[in-house]
């Protein structure tokens, strides 16, 4: 998520995950699936890079508290699972997920002037460049999710209802470690001289 304040960037997309739990399960247990990737853009107005640079802090995604952003990636994450009684315990068998991520990138309204034009292109290279980069965090969060539970046992279950409340309270730590992951990888790009801090410098002084 490309912060639009101090041109920094905000934390990540926010973690709406439906379970995770710290076990290793078998790797044949374990369902292939692929991410659905997509773009959706916002418009943009101007000539120059500070005219479209001023735009996007116009126009550009809320995000939560954070005010506006330049890109922001977010994602829907449900599950279908499949449990298992085993003599008297419940056996999470299998679990696939669906996954689908949104980047939400700037689009200049018209044609730019061809100097503007390049400036912009590697603006823009740059961001979704990184915004990839919190999707590839994303899929690694859901496959270890997957990692984790796939194979789950808890006895004296036979309803299989402990079992998701078990999950459902080893959430919050693998949440936490995929946002501080987020945060640090920002930090680093934000920071005086890091890639994206580079990006805008060099849009709106036109290089």
């Amino acid at each position: 998520m490309t912060d639009f304040r101090r041109g920094s960037l905000g934390a990540s997309g926010r973690i709406c995950l439906l379970l995770a739990l710290l076990l290793h399960a078998p790797a044949a247990a374990r369902a292939e699936w692929q991410a659905v990737e997509r773009v959706k853009t916002y418009t943009v107005t101007g000539r120059t890079g500070p005219e479209l640079y001023a735009s996007i802090g116009e126009r550009g995604p809320q995000v939560g508290g954070l005010g506006r952003a330049i890109a922001h990636t977010s994602f829907e994450l449900t599950w279908r699972r499949k449990y298992e009684e085993r003599d008297g315990a419940c056996v999470l068998a299998s679990a696939l997920p669906k996954l689908i991520i949104t980047y939400t990138l700037p689009k200049p309204a018209g044609p730019l002037p061809a100097d503007t034009e390049t400036h912009w292109q590697a603006f823009i290279t740059g961001v979704k460049k990184h915004e990839l980069v919190h999707g590839d965090f994303i899929k690694e969060m859901v496959s270890g999710i997957e990692a984790a539970t796939v194979g789950l046992t808890v006895t004296g279950d036979p309803e299989c209802r402990k079992i998701k409340s078990e999950m459902t309270k080893r959430l919050g730590e693998l949440s936490r470690r995929q946002r501080q992951k987020s945060r640090e990888f920002d930090k680093a790009e934000l920071s005086d001289g890091g890639n994206i801090h580079q990006l805008i410098l060099n849009l709106v002084n036109g290089g």
